[in-house]
């Protein structure tokens, strides 16, 4: 950890210690909450209440329920949300107001009560259809969808939360896609994204496919990182369209949608749990609370291998960016720079980083990058 100081290395810890128990316990009450509904009647009879303020029709019970299912979680994480932001804010990493943050909030739950309650509804079409072999269809749904909104998020869900304009010609521009066409990456456009009103934090990604494909850069990296150290975070993301990731990540996801349905079918089909749950068989909507529970086990049990297979992309991208720009003095000034803007724990526990991180942490990735250099 000789890269930082000891007053960064412990603002970065400081900073993980203030937030993480928040954090988790979001987490952990969010799991809890869907238990408790979908391991006893206390569910199936909410299912039951809401559905018969709409007239008590299988339609009523199956839309009501899944939109409380998703007003309660909200409900449950936003005192979580809110604290953690009062945290960050007293680090100077929140730039927004409270006001913009709720309506960043509605939007978010108005955008999951649009995707999620047509989804329910089709899936409860189907268990309809057959309360033993729905999920044999509706697997085959789960990854033609996760496909399509890997395809559609750039284009429709993007815009939502972040404005984005071209960048000025200039420089750094000409530089930015010389470097995508010295990599054999077709790109269309370089976006700039205004983060700077949400956050001070500092990133850059490459989305999009085809003719859609653009590099964006947060406002807050323009205006605090030399050019030469934005080529190199561009770089990094570059290397994850040359080396397919998104396509690979949004196959495997795929995959493991029709798993994980396959696997609730399994569920759902099992006796002592629709008893528990309060419902007769997987075409009861009041079954719909123990479908979200079995979910959310199967979500928190995949996700430190998501991490793990995470964090290897990410190494592989930072050998890209290396490899690429064949500078890795710079590499390194750009890592610590990064660590240090966005106040990060530098070196953290190896269980918080087995379990939640997506990313190398700093002092593995400079590391990295020494030994590459050694190389």
């Amino acid at each position: 950890m000789d890269d930082f100081s000891p007053e960064e290395v412990a603002r970065g810890r400081e900073l993980r210690r203030a937030q993480v128990p928040w954090l988790l316990g979001g987490r952990l009450a969010g799991l809890l909450l869907t238990l408790v509904l979908g391991l006893t009647p206390a569910g199936a009879a909410l299912v039951t209440a809401v559905g018969d303020l709409f007239g008590g029709s299988r339609t009523a019970q199956v839309l009501a329920g899944a939109a409380a299912l998703v007003l309660l979680g909200q409900l449950v994480a936003l005192p979580f949300g809110a604290r953690v932001r009062v945290v960050r804010s007293r680090y100077g990493l929140v730039t927004q107001g409270w006001g913009g943050w709720a309506v960043d909030a509605l939007r978010g739950l108005g955008l999951t009560l649009l995707l999620g309650l047509p989804l329910a509804y089709g899936l409860y079409a189907l268990t309809a259809w057959s309360p033993e072999r729905w999920w044999l269809p509706a697997a085959g749904a789960a990854a033609l969808l996760t496909v399509a909104l890997s395809f559609l998020h750039p284009l429709l869900f993007e815009p939502l939360f972040n404005r984005f304009t071209p960048m000025e010609r200039g420089p750094l521009r000409d530089a930015l896609l010389a470097l995508a066409e010295r990599d054999g990456v077709p790109v269309g456009e370089v976006l700039v994204a205004d983060a700077s009103r949400r956050t001070t934090a500092l990133n850059a990604y490459v989305s999009g496919f085809g003719a859609t494909r653009r590099i964006v850069a947060y406002d807050t990296l323009l205006t605090s990182a030399e050019p030469r150290e934005v080529e190199l975070v561009v770089a990094h993301e570059l290397g994850h369209v040359k080396h397919r990731d998104v396509l690979t990540g949004t196959a495997l996801g795929a995959v493991g949608a029709a798993v994980a349905v396959a696997v609730l079918g399994l569920l759902l089909s099992w006796p002592p749990l629709l008893s528990a749950a309060g419902a007769t068989d997987a075409a009861d909507p009041r079954s719909l609370p123990l479908l979200a529970a079995c979910a959310a086990l199967i979500g928190a049990a995949s996700g430190p291998l998501q991490c793990a297979v995470s964090r290897r992309i990410e190494a592989r991208a930072d050998r890209h960016a290396l490899e690429l720009t064949a500078d890795p003095d710079r590499f390194i000034a750009m890592q610590r720079r990064l660590a240090v803007t966005n106040i990060s724990d530098v070196d953290p526990p190896r269980l918080l980083e087995l379990l939640f991180a997506t990313h190398p942490s700093a002092t593995r990735r400079i590391a990295a990058a020494r030994a590459w250099q050694q190389a």
